[in-house]
């Protein structure tokens, strides 16, 4: 997620915020949950809107209008149920959608730039079609989701950090996100469109309950790929293909605009519509093999796996663009040093490799809900023209942790983001010219969290984190012989899907 990217309360002055976010949403995750999971039925939004927003997914389809929904307010998996028959009547015809309220108040307790808290809200809207039921043509699926920002960034304003500290952080706009269409040949399918690659590529489903926009799209690729990359809120014309076989083993790659908001300035004002269809902006490749196992059969009737479930994932990627380097000019000096020509190194070409892990290491029964689930990523990037060289985030869950509350789930996870080699040379040549200027290293985020299911469309989620060396330790604005001071963060999220 980005500061993005689909997923409100408490500050130093007590405030309590809680607005709307709509999303016509999709259907399940690409790794859908089974009631063994780790990680609830309805989860809010993470980072990003890291899965973080309605409307993300592939997979979605029409629900099996053969079985009859919970029709009772507090069991139905939608505010509004089948609102008069009007969802079964466009199931029938292919059609899905859904809507979603996240809204969250933060607040920054103590460090940082300034005290205080922000609100940040969500709408998101989606819709999906079974071109099969809808036109007659088999293995289709078109997709079309936007989002309605509002609100104020916290890690903007108050806190300063590289790993923002809400996945659904971003500028207040209206906004198209994808717009795609995908077809099926058996075991392939392939997507063409606007995509934001935050849905599919380095996703870890036990690190989707945190909150840190870090646990979903990484801190890594969001501070060095060129405006963030291709995820939440904005998103790249692309074409991505995937192949799924029976041993667990998935193969996804895709190219990619390389560039979703080209120009100088906030990439999100440079595309504040989401209409910038962009291409030749240089490339953006990506790649990702995937191995599942102990996966749960579609065919219920199937026995069940002994196992634990876990999903393993090796990734890359590489973007054709022209990157800057961190600490050097083109005539080899510092650019802290004032002989320099103030014109950074320019290196050809910039890449990533990753790996992320998913498993399931405790299970209190075959059938039971309660479940420990834990995950790590890791991912690496060259030292001299990325900020951020080395991201690493791993974090551990509980499903069910009290009787009766089959759907809650805590969490406690840490983040960490160095700072490239040449940036922290950076940093220790202006020590020189400014004595006491702060040296730079890296950016540690710990987060504890819990989830609250109050129904299957609603979900609280009450948030802690702390941050060590915010930005890596870049100086305080006011006293630039300081670094910005430690910082704790509290939050509320509420999540409602209609």
């Amino acid at each position: 997620m980005k500061n993005i990217d689909k997923r409100r309360l408490l500050g130093s002055g007590g405030s309590i915020a809680v607005t709307a976010v709509l999303s016509l949403g999709l259907g399940p995750c690409a790794f859908a949950q089974t009631p063994g999971d780790a990680t609830p039925a309805q989860a809010a939004p993470s980072t990003a809107p890291a899965a973080p927003v309605p409307g993300a997914t592939d997979n979605a389809a029409p629900a099996d209008q053969t079985v009859a929904a919970p029709t009772g307010l507090w069991e139905r998996s939608n505010l509004f149920g089948e609102m008069g028959g009007l969802r079964p009547w466009l199931g029938n015809y292919g059609v899905t959608f859904n809507l979603q309220e996240t809204s969250e108040y933060m607040g920054n307790l103590s460090g940082g730039t300034n005290r205080g808290g922000a609100y940040q809200g969500l709408t998101g809207f989606g819709l999906v079609v079974d071109t099969e039921k809808a036109f007659g043509l088999p293995g289709g699926t078109f997709n079309v989701s936007g989002l309605q920002i509002h609100g104020t960034s916290l890690t903007a304003r108050n806190l300063q950090t590289l790993q923002t500290a809400s996945g659904i952080e971003a500028d207040a706009a209206t906004r198209l996100w994808e717009l795609w269409y995908q077809q099926s040949l058996g075991n392939v399918d392939v997507k063409i469109g606007q995509q934001s690659l935050d849905q599919e590529f380095m996703v870890s489903q036990y690190a989707a309950t945190f909150m840190n926009a870090t646990f979903g799209w990484p801190v890594l690729p969001a501070v060095d790929l060129p405006a963030g990359g291709p995820a939440y809120p904005l998103s790249s014309l692309g074409v991505r293909a995937r192949a799924s076989f029976a041993n667990g083993v998935t193969v996804l790659g895709g190219v990619f605009d390389g560039n979703p908001a080209p120009g100088v300035g906030d990439p999100q004002k440079l595309n504040a519509s989401g209409t910038n269809f962009n291409l030749g902006n240089g490339a953006l490749v990506i790649g990702e093999l995937q191995y599942a196992i102990n996966q749960p059969s579609a065919n219920s009737s199937d026995p069940r796996p002994a196992g634990l479930p876990g999903t393993y994932k090796l990734g890359f990627w590489y973007n054709s663009n022209h990157f800057a380097d961190q600490g050097f000019d083109t005539g080899g000096l510092s650019l802290a040093n004032p002989a320099s020509n103030g014109v950074p190194t320019s290196h050809r070409g910039n890449y990533s490799f990753y790996a992320v892990a998913d498993q399931m290491v405790w299970r209190a029964g075959p059938d039971s809900p309660q479940s420990v689930g834990v995950f790590a990523r890791i991912m690496g990037a060259p030292g001299d023209r990325n900020l951020v060289d080395l991201g690493v985030n791993a974090g551990v869950t509980l499903k069910a942790p009290f009787k009766g509350r089959d759907n809650d789930v805590v969490g406690l996870a840490l983040g960490y983001a160095k700072i490239g080699s040449h940036a922290q040379n950076l940093a220790n040549a202006q020590a020189l010219y400014t004595p006491g200027y702060p040296s730079r290293s890296a950016e540690t985020v710990l987060e504890a969290t819990y989830q609250y299911q109050v129904a299957p469309w609603w979900m609280l989620q009450a948030d802690f984190q702390y941050f060590w060396r915010p930005g890596g330790g870049i100086p305080d604005p006011d006293d630039s012989s300081q670094r910005i001071r430690n910082e704790a963060v509290l939050g509320l999220r509420t999540t409602i899907q209609f």
